[in-house]
């Protein structure tokens, strides 16, 4: 094959820049997180770039993107021999698109592919601080990526039923990739329990200028995620380029104004909450809506996500770090969204029926129909991501895996389950004591308050 050096180029900066969203994603959920357990939440987005990056060799992405011999079964998974981890010829075979020459090696898309996978189990854990094992989430991380991603991926990319035989849309993940994790989320976090004092007490964000770095390194590496996924550099790649852009900055304005209007005040967290959730919205449309939808988009889901982030005390369920409010319900309007402003004048393989095979969007002409196949596609993902993810949170959970000891969580799960701290909080000049706990901020003397008196209602710090 004669490989094209413009379009090869593009998908592994774009792999690269979403291998970095990973980090950006710890520095945001930690941030996000209370002091005592910040290591902890880091530590879960950085065990999948270890684990799931084997296991997509291993077998992912032959099963998510394979061709089964079989038409019915292909509906529902690949196979095991297409790009089985230990062959070599997909390096020099050349990616088809749609039966379409890209001139990307096999496996520079196996490589883009693989950072997504990566993202979507760790948007998870956000679900779950301060309170699951380590070892607890490993398990499920392996067996939720094996039961549920690798199908899923394959439904709505590789040939499967979502997107051949149902036709609902998904240009970068907002069914795969957000619906699908925040659905997990929001079934493990029910599992798991409610923390210890949640929502008596104040658990706000440690560091927030950590959320807003996050944010910021979510929001640039997003660009591969969105402008990435056209695989090729055309039009419609510069379209998911800007409509990234102005979606994302729309949502910051819709979710600051929603709590100035509410709260009186703007806030930093706010502002970067939004933008994640206008990232969050478009990613299923940049590619088939033109930049004035997108706008209208990223104000929706910005405003809309500030609200639904406050479902979780209306209905009692402990979502630490608002996946399900930001990432589940933001991963649906997107989806929705295409129903409406769908046009084949960004993409034409919208309506080519050697492509996508699918109908343009309400006020583009196409009826109601691509909003019903959004609709029916999103709720099968979030139907089989919920059951599958409760059903392993619960094996997990009958062998005593699931949830830290809560001596653990009130000490700091930082110290529990991986015997560090994020913080040195000990005196400069050494005296005090030292160990792990005095990190933590733990003495065994009283601390003194403003007053001058000394204040023994904190025993932990964060």
């Amino acid at each position: 094959m004669e490989i094209n050096t413009g379009n090869t180029a593009w998908l592994l900066l774009s792999s690269a820049l979403v291998l970095l969203m990973t980090p950006g994603l710890a520095l945001f959920y930690g941030g996000l997180n209370r002091s005592k357990g910040v290591l902890n939440m880091m530590m879960m987005s950085f065990s999948c770039i270890g684990l799931v990056s084997i296991l997509w060799v291993l077998y992912g992405f032959t099963l998510a993107f394979g061709v089964n011999g079989s038409a019915g079964l292909n509906n529902i998974i690949g196979n095991f021999s297409t790009y089985f981890g230990t062959g070599t010829g997909a390096i020099t075979e050349e990616w088809l698109f749609f039966g379409a020459n890209t001139g990307i090696p096999t496996y520079a898309f196996m490589a883009f592919q693989m950072m997504f996978a990566i993202i979507t189990v760790a948007l998870i854990s956000g679900a779950v601080s301060d309170r699951m094992k380590f070892g607890g989430w490993v398990i499920f991380a392996l067996a939720w990526f094996t039961l549920v991603y690798v199908p899923v991926a394959h439904w709505v990319w590789g040939g499967g039923f979502i997107g051949a035989k149902i036709r609902a849309l998904d240009f970068a993940g907002g069914t795969a990739v957000h619906i699908n994790a925040g659905a997990a989320a929001l079934a493990l976090c029910l599992i798991l329990g409610k923390r210890i004092g949640w929502p008596r007490e104040n658990m706000r964000p440690h560091n927030v200028p950590f959320v807003a770095l996050g944010a910021g390194l979510l929001w640039f590496g997003w660009f591969g995620f969105n402008a990435g996924s056209e695989l090729t550099v055309d039009g419609t790649t510069v379209f998911a380029f800007i409509n990234t852009q102005v979606a994302t900055a729309a949502a910051l304005v819709g979710w600051v104004v929603v709590e100035w209007i509410r709260d009186g005040k703007p806030t930093l967290v706010g502002a970067s909450s939004g933008a994640v959730a206008g990232l969050v919205a478009i990613t299923p449309a940049c590619g088939f809506v033109a930049p004035l939808p997108a706008v209208l988009i990223g104000l929706i889901a910005g405003a809309v996500c500030a609200l639904a982030v406050g479902l979780k005390y209306r209905f009692g369920y402990d979502d630490s770090l608002d996946v399900v409010g930001v990432h589940f319900v933001g991963g649906w309007i997107g989806s929705l969204s295409i129903g409406f402003f769908a046009t084949a004048q960004v993409n034409a393989g919208i309506t080519d029926s050697k492509i996508l095979n699918a109908s343009e969007g309400l006020f583009y002409g196409g009826g109601l129909t691509q909003l019903g196949r959004q609709f029916l596609g999103s709720f099968v993902v979030t139907l089989y991501s919920f059951a599958i993810a409760a059903v392993i949170a619960l094996i997990i959970k009958a062998a005593k895996g699931l949830r830290v000891t809560e001596e653990a969580e009130i000490s700091g799960i930082d110290i529990a389950d991986h015997g560090e701290t994020g913080y040195d909080l000990t005196p400069a000049g050494g005296s005090g004591g030292g160990g792990a706990f005095a990190m933590a901020g733990l003495t065994n003397s009283p601390s003194i308050d403003a007053d001058g008196k000394a204040d023994v209602s904190q025993k932990v710090a964060g």
